[in-house]
C-alpha cells in the first residue's frame, strides 16, 4: 500500500458506481479515509467491501436535498478535516429536443449540476476552515467541451456544461485560499452499463475506466500544487 494519501479524509459521492469503485480502490490504496454518500444499502455494501477501515459509507443520503448535504459534510468534517471532495453522482437521458420534457430537462439539472454545487460549497465551508488548502473534482462530460457532441442530448449537454462553468468559476474563486477545483471531462467509458447500451461499439476506442481514476486522484493529491481551474478531458482514443 501506498502512503501518499495517509491522514486524509476525503468524500466521494457516486462511489458506487464503476468510476466511483475505481476512484475509492485507488485512494484507499494510498491511505486515503473515504467517505462515501450512498443512496441505498446496496450501494453501501458495494463500497464497504472494498475496504472495512478506510471506507465510511453512508446510506440513504440524498445529494441533490440542501439540508442533507449540509448536514453530511457536517458530520465528515466532525470525524476529521476535509483535504478533498470528489462528486461523481450524477444522471444520464439522451433524447431529441421534441422527447425531452420539462422535467427531464430539471432532472438533468438536479443530479448534475444541483449536487455538484451543493458538495462543492459544503467542502469549501470544510475545507476553508482548516487553513491548509485542498482539492475538489467535478465530473463534466465531452459534450460540455465541444457541445456539438451532445446532439441528441440537450439535456445532459446542458447540465455538463453548467457543471464545467461552475467549475472554472469555483476554482478562481477559491485559487488565493489554494483550494484546487477541476472537472474531468470524459468521453464514453469502458463500463458494463455502456457495454450492454451500446453491444455493437468498438470497445476499445473507450476511455479505460481506471485511466480516468487515476487522473482524478491526481488531481485531488497534494502533490497538485499547480493545477485548477482545468476542465481536463479524459477522451482515451475515441
Amino acid at each position: 500500500m501506498s502512503s501518499h494519501f495517509n491522514g486524509y479524509n476525503l468524500v466521494v459521492t457516486g462511489g458506487a458506481g464503476a468510476l466511483g469503485l475505481s476512484v475509492v480502490r485507488k485512494l484507499v490504496h494510498e491511505g486515503a479515509v473515504c467517505h462515501v454518500p450512498c443512496v441505498s444499502e446496496k450501494d453501501r455494501d458495494a463500497v464497504s467491501a472494498l475496504d472495512s477501515q478506510l471506507v465510511r459509507a453512508v446510506a440513504e443520503v440524498d445529494l441533490t436535498e440542501e439540508q442533507t448535504v449540509i448536514d453530511y459534510y457536517s458530520d465528515v468534517a466532525a470525524s476529521g478535516q476535509i483535504w478533498g471532495s470528489i462528486h461523481l453522482v450524477g444522471g444520464f437521458f439522451a433524447a431529441p429536443l421534441l422527447e425531452t420534457s420539462g422535467e427531464d430537462f430539471v432532472r438533468q439539472f438536479e443530479l448534475n449540476v444541483l449536487t455538484a454545487f451543493l458538495c462543492s460549497r459544503e467542502a469549501v465551508r470544510h475545507i476553508r476552515q482548516t487553513g491548509q488548502g485542498g482539492c475538489i473534482v467535478n465530473v463534466a462530460a465531452r459534450p460540455a467541451v465541444e457541445p456539438r457532441t451532445g446532439s441528441g442530448r440537450i439535456a445532459y449537454t446542458a447540465s455538463k456544461s453548467a457543471v464545467a462553468a461552475i467549475s472554472q468559476s469555483l476554482g478562481e474563486e477559491m485559487a488565493e485560499q489554494r483550494i484546487w477545483v477541476n472537472a474531468i471531462a470524459p468521453s464514453i467509458m469502458d463500463t458494463p452499463a455502456n457495454r450492454d447500451a451500446m453491444p455493437e461499439a468498438d470497445f476499445n476506442q473507450w476511455v479505460r475506466v481506471e485511466d480516468v481514476a487515476a487522473v482524478v486522484v491526481s488531481l485531488v493529491s497534494a502533490e497538485n500544487r499547480c493545477v485548477r481551474s482545468g476542465i481536463v478531458p479524459v477522451y482515451g482514443s475515441s
